[in-house]
């Protein structure tokens, strides 16, 4: 899995998760320590826990990766799941909006997400 595919599988993750104001930022071009973030915000502790749970379980089902670290503790407002090629923050919108990671990654170009596909009627117009 390169490591485009994770960023866009942790995005689905979080999406399945509920997660709020996902942004999946390319910084290949500006740092040499990632690929990509995954930015996100969790509504409440519990809900961010969750997030991280099953990021971590669904990521490692589908690739066998693990994160190489995770930071944050229990009670966090910002948990950071470094997968070396993607970097994941999970924060609470207070934090989110405090820390401004887009802001300050600026320059990122951003992964747009998917529009869901309509399905086409089959049914002819009268």
């Amino acid at each position: 899995m390169d490591s485009k595919q994770l960023a866009l599988l942790c995005r689905k993750i979080a999406e399945d998760k509920k997660a709020e104001n996902i942004a999946v930022l390319d910084v290949r071009k500006l740092s040499s320590i990632t690929d990509f973030f995954v930015v996100m915000s969790a509504t409440s502790e519990p809900h961010l826990r969750a997030l991280a749970a099953a990021i971590a379980e669904k990521v490692e089902e589908e690739s066998g990766l693990r994160p190489r670290a995770v930071d944050g503790s229990l009670r966090a407002s910002w948990m950071i799941m470094d997968y070396v090629d993607a970097m994941v923050h999970i924060m609470r919108a207070d934090s989110r909006s405090h820390y401004d990671l887009e802001g300050l990654w600026g320059d990122a170009p951003r992964l747009k997400a998917r529009k869901p596909r309509l399905l086409k009627s089959t049914r002819k117009a009268p």
